[in-house]
């Protein structure tokens, strides 16, 4: 597996995590661990007063940091299954769609103008590499989401990552969210990556924003969308590390529900 898949998987499971802070509205930061290992987060979406009936655009933002108490190298992702609140909607219809050809090979400023259109989130990236007998080292990077499509209860995701480590790197990979009906839950993210720098490299923090807005048949759309039927948002994830490590992440977040 080639450096720039390692990154660009890296950047998919980004996205996913970060939509387990999108299920809530924006509070104070909570800290997750197991062991020697903790995930900080820090974010939410925007508004969080909203529609006790139906829907209203809102932004998220997503700021999260990896590590250990004791400062030691964190071990690596490997995979993330997470349901999110059925409060919470994503809608590209109308939205448009990048294809993956457009944004293989490209830099950052490239690949958004390749598809400046379909680009729905940005952030940053950091990746701690800590090779034998050599000093860690901290590379990070920009990292872009477009629009990929919509296929029945699917929406594509294409995230676009370009991150030094140790070279500039660029590449694409896809990611899947499903509208699911289960209880609190609406929304399903499942994503996987590989050994990144062979092993030897950890994702450390990340913040990305989702903000977009479309017009879709003479109506200003949202790719974002929620609604607070209850007061509270749900969402639950599971977080497997190289170390065969596995984090809980539970969220119920207050939110205030008008009309």
């Amino acid at each position: 597996m080639s450096m720039r898949k390692q990154m660009i998987r890296v950047a998919t499971l980004l996205a996913a995590i970060g939509l387990i802070s999108a299920a809530g509205a924006v509070a104070k930061p909570e800290v997750f661990e197991v062991g020697n290992l903790f995930l900080r987060d820090n974010g939410g979406i925007a508004p969080t007063t909203l529609p006790k009936h139906g829907q209203a655009p809102v932004s998220a933002h997503f700021v999260d940091q990896i590590g250990t108490d004791d400062g030691s190298h964190p071990p690596a992702f490997e995979s993330l299954i997470a349901d999110f609140d059925k409060g919470i909607h994503v809608n590209a219809k109308g939205l448009p769609v990048c294809a993956k050809s457009q944004l293989v090979a490209r830099t950052t400023a490239a690949a958004e103008k390749a598809c400046p259109g379909a680009l729905v989130g940005s952030g940053h990236a950091a990746v701690e590499v800590a090779f034998s007998e050599q000093t860690p080292f901290t590379a990070t990077g920009s990292v872009l989401l477009f629009n990929g499509g919509v296929h029945g209860a699917t929406t594509v995701l294409y995230i676009h990552s370009y991150i030094s480590v140790p070279a500039p790197t660029a590449v694409v990979a896809t990611a899947m969210v499903t509208r699911i009906h289960d209880g609190h839950y609406g929304l399903h993210v499942v994503a996987q990556i590989p050994p990144i720098a062979g092993g030897a490299g950890s994702v450390t923090k990340f913040k990305l924003t989702i903000d977009r807005k479309f017009p879709y048949k003479g109506k200003q759309q949202s790719y974002l969308t929620a609604g607070c039927a209850t007061g509270s948002y749900y969402a639950e994830g599971k977080v497997r590390f190289s170390d065969a490590t596995l984090l809980h992440v539970t969220h119920i977040f207050p939110c205030t529900p008008k009309g």
